[in-house]
């Protein structure tokens, strides 16, 4: 095994204690303090420097079946990460390697060498991989691209669109030849940063007033794709500006997150009839296939500065909890990041 000196004897780790209803409260989760795990045959050890949290990781807060596993009580929860190895016990991994991993949420991970892959800090900064050049940006890559179907000179809306998914798919669809890009956010400074620095056409508030009006005053010739990020009333206004043959990813609905009742549909699904149009749900997960082609083309335009992304970074593991309650409330502008 090869090891570095002096790792300290604490990990700390944050547990799910209850099930959260409704909006998670901190005595839902507590900082546990442990040992730091010993790699086993074929396993590394990894110092987390860079931790992600997601909107996702809501889900896995209940007991209820979905596409990933619920969080288990009273263990630590998983999330993207990125790290160095600081011992190793398996073939081709090396003390000072990088890696990024989905044993996030804590300082120390032991884990299979076969769940960690190698990144290199030279060709982009560690918590990229955890946003632009990771998950977050595959997701935007395959939602517009392969299940919405984008075509040169399509009209684009998206919800959420300052945040880490949202701010890259409208600056793919303008770096692919959309004819128009528009998103919503949730305060002025955001709208502001999406048309002045991500290249939006147009944006707007989506608590100035009726997404349906505001949404067809930003694209009177309608939208031909809408990136879902929220649900609610932004899928139902979506609908209702749906062009001919439109279609709808569906990527998340933070907006119905944490209701503790059904929330009602869009009133307005019908109209699908009329447009022809298309909604379909996708998971990430089910499209690496993609991860090199996203990667040799979104590369370059993230190193020459022509796709641009922001980092909320939150400082302290201590602060794990609070800048994922913070995702949920929108406080970040891009990818919320955790620097352990």
């Amino acid at each position: 095994m090869t090891d570095s000196p002096a790792l300290p004897s604490v990990n700390r780790a944050w547990h799910l204690v209850t099930r959260p209803v409704g909006w998670p409260k901190p005595e839902d989760f507590a900082l546990v303090e442990a040992e730091v795990p010993t790699p086993r045959d074929g396993q590394v050890l990894v110092r987390n420097l860079y931790v992600s949290v997601d909107p996702y990781m809501r889900g896995r807060m209940s007991a209820a079946k979905s596409y990933a596993d619920p969080y288990e009580l009273n263990k630590p929860m998983l999330g993207g990460a990125v790290g160095e190895v600081v011992a190793s016990r398996a073939e081709g991994f090396a003390v000072g390697d990088h890696v990024l991993h989905s044993f996030g949420w804590r300082e120390y991970a032991a884990l299979d060498a076969k769940n960690a892959v190698k990144v290199d800090p030279d060709a982009a900064p560690l918590s990229t991989y955890l946003g632009v050049l990771g998950m977050t940006g595959l997701t935007a890559y395959v939602g517009l691209l392969r299940t919405a179907s984008f075509q040169e000179g399509d009209t684009v809306f998206v919800s959420g669109a300052a945040g880490a998914v949202g701010s890259q798919v409208g600056q793919l669809a303008k770096l692919k030849g959309a004819s128009r890009v528009i998103g919503s956010a949730g305060s002025d400074e955001k709208v502001g940063l999406l048309v002045d620095e991500y290249g939006f056409d147009a944006a707007f508030n989506y608590k100035d007033g009726p997404v349906s009006k505001q949404l067809r005053a930003a694209a009177p010739d309608g939208i031909d794709v809408y990136f879902d990020n929220v649900g609610g009333e932004h899928l139902e206004a979506a609908i209702g500006s749906l062009n001919l043959n439109g279609r709808i990813a569906i990527c998340g609905a933070i907006s119905v997150y944490n209701n503790t009742e059904p929330a009602p549909g869009p009133k307005n699904l019908a109209r699908l009839i009329q447009t022809r149009g298309r909604i379909e749900g996708f998971l990430v997960g089910d499209h690496y296939d993609l991860q090199p082609q996203f990667v040799e083309e979104v590369g370059p335009w993230v190193a020459s500065g022509a796709l641009k992304y922001r980092e909320t970074v939150v400082e302290g593991i201590e602060n794990n909890l609070e800048a994922f309650l913070g995702v949920l409330r929108g406080d970040n502008t891009g990818k919320m990041i955790v620097k352990i």
